[in-house]
């Protein structure tokens, strides 16, 4: 078998590319806050390991079963090899990287396998059955759910990722359609690279935008940080294609259909439980000509809400309308680059601050920050810019002009490293997100962070728990929670599954969505009965069987 190990660029033990990081010292501000705020006393250094250093178990797939997989897609897109199998064990969410990081790789795919074409992963489907082994397709790796790891309960079962990267081009640009034809393995970039040579874009944007795929954002039904201009993912998709172990689904692209439940929504948000989305056929915009991003604050977070419901309830949408509550917008500001003291710096400040207080209304230590952006032709965005700003001013909103906005794009990518810089200093730092309609927004925000700081503050910690709205709609919005403590060296996974149970459970009761854009995974199985109900867990156990009869595919996943 080869020892080829794909185009991957992240980090084997965090996220993104190894020669990145989130550097610290040049934040002089944050590491004294965040001390201070999660009561770190002494300084912590705990690194990864070493990747020598970790011992992967065998694989299991007898010789048959590779020789098989080897005669189906070629010699060259089959490895065994310890690299390969260790950057394909996890994604990258918290669990993942605690683990990871430890050397704790105790369940590794035992092969990893490089389709180049449809008909191979036909193949490869067939022979799971046949052979008795799982497949988990693997996209970009970025899964923060659990999506890319065996079951506890299955751990004895052998199984192969099924990485899609090869599976990565535009195949036809339809401007007529305005619709693109992409296969699933197409990263991010190259993605955007290629629609924009021909003056498109797809609009989709999410966090994970360099180190993810078309197919994984489908997978997840994934959210773009510009989906409130472009859409959600699902909003995108046309058309689809997915292997299935008993056969292809393929749709007809078409603008709308009236022929039953729409079956490509069943493919979208999927996760690999059915089958394997190979390409789709996906919706395109006219590349902007202009953006405009800029930064305003308001008086408070109740005034930030009724003017995104009032703009979202309009006729005129933002790319992006980010709101962060006061604990964000202290956290944002203490984490900006460079910002050391100065008295000329700190006599601008507290100008600026008395300014707010004394003519704008707005105590500064209460004002919530909006990013606002604009995307489109240069007279459509300047129109929206100003008639979207009249009706934010409308409720006690101060725009602080284009810098703060203009830096907020620019490092738009760059915060899940920060992660990987926390961890290193004995830190937990994890997200969540959900969904509510504008009835229940404020009980839902108040019901996760109270279960947030309670579940920390339990364990004798000083919490840390801040909250943006990170996508609007006209029925409601997004919110996304970031949650930090000292990590608990012993138990630093029971630490974390405790506040995840507390915060999911009161997501739950205040009648939020599971999920808005991350997916399910295995990390938020449990609760998938309790978020769709009795009978929704049968029409999904109904399509699964249906699909996929013999269990091959990504065990585990959404139903647990």
């Amino acid at each position: 078998m080869t020892d080829y190990t794909g185009p991957m660029t992240m980090k084997w033990w965090g996220w993104g590319a190894p020669d990145k990081t989130y550097a610290l010292d040049a934040r002089p501000k944050a590491w004294p806050w965040l001390k201070a705020k999660l009561g770190v006393t002494e300084e912590v250094h705990r690194p990864p390991v070493d990747s020598g250093a970790i011992q992967l178990p065998p694989a299991r797939l007898a010789v048959p079963a590779l020789e098989a997989l080897a005669g189906a897609v070629g010699e060259v897109n089959v490895t065994t090899q310890a690299g390969a199998r260790l950057t394909h064990a996890y994604g990258k969410s918290y669990r993942d990287l605690v683990r990871i990081r430890a050397g704790e790789v105790g369940n590794p795919p035992d092969a990893v396998v490089y389709p180049t074409q449809e008909g191979h992963v036909e193949a490869v489907l067939a022979l799971a059955a046949t052979h008795g082994f799982a497949v988990i397709p693997f996209g970009g790796g970025s899964s923060v759910v659990g999506g890319l790891e065996m079951p506890a309960d299955q751990a004895e079962r052998p199984f192969v990722s099924l990485d899609l990267s090869r599976l990565a081009e535009v195949l036809v640009v339809d401007k007529d359609a305005m619709t693109a034809t992409i296969q699933a393995g197409m990263m991010g970039p190259k993605l955007e690279e290629a629609l924009q040579a021909q003056g498109v874009t797809l609009g989709h944007f999410p966090q994970s935008f360099e180190f993810s795929s078309l197919g994984g954002w489908i997978a997840t039904r994934s959210a773009g940080q510009q989906s409130t201009r472009y859409g959600k993912i699902e909003d995108m998709v046309v058309g689809v294609r997915c292997v299935t172990p008993v056969g292809t689904y393929a749709s007809r692209p078409v603008p709308a259909a009236a022929q039953g439940p729409d079956l490509d929504q069943v493919v979208v948000g999927s996760e690999g439980v059915l089958g394997v989305i190979t390409q789709a056929t996906v919706r395109v915009h006219a590349a902007p000509e202009r953006r405009n991003y800029r930064a305003l604050i308001f008086a408070d977070w109740a005034h930030g809400l009724a003017a995104v419901r009032e703009v979202m309830q309009a006729e005129r949408h933002p790319a992006t309308m980010r709101l962060s509550d006061v604990a964000e917008t202290a956290a944002l500001f203490k984490l900006r680059e460079g910002g050391q003291s100065s008295p000329a710096r700190d006599l601008m400040q507290e100008a600026f601050k008395w300014y707010l207080r004394r003519l704008r209304g707005i105590d500064p230590g209460r004002g919530c920050l909006m990013v606002l952006g604009f995307e489109g032709g240069h007279d459509e965005v300047e129109h929206d810019l100003h008639v979207v700003k009249d009706r934010l001013e409308g409720h006690r909103a101060f725009d602080m002009g284009a810098g703060i906005g203009e830096k907020w794009y620019e490092g738009r990518f760059e915060l899940p490293y920060m992660r990987d810089t926390l961890l290193d200093r004995g830190i937990l730092v994890d997200t969540l997100e959900t969904s509510a309609t504008w009835d229940r927004i404020p009980a839902l925000y108040q019901g996760v962070t109270d279960a947030l700081t309670g579940a920390i503050a339990a364990d004798g910690l000083p919490p840390l728990v801040f909250c943006h709205v990170s996508h609007p709609y006209h029925e409601g919005a997004s919110l996304y929670f970031t949650f930090m403590a000292r990590q608990a060296p012993d138990d630093p996974l029971g630490q974390w599954m405790r506040y995840k149970r507390a915060a999911t459970e009161a997501i739950i009761a205040h009648g939020g969505a599971l999920s808005h854009h991350h997916g399910v995974g295995l990390d938020h199985a449990p609760w998938t009965g309790a978020a769709i109900g009795a009978e929704g867990v049968r029409w999904l156990r109904a399509l699964k069987a249906a699909a996929d009869p013999a269990g091959v595919m990504n065990p585990g996943k959404i139903l647990g």
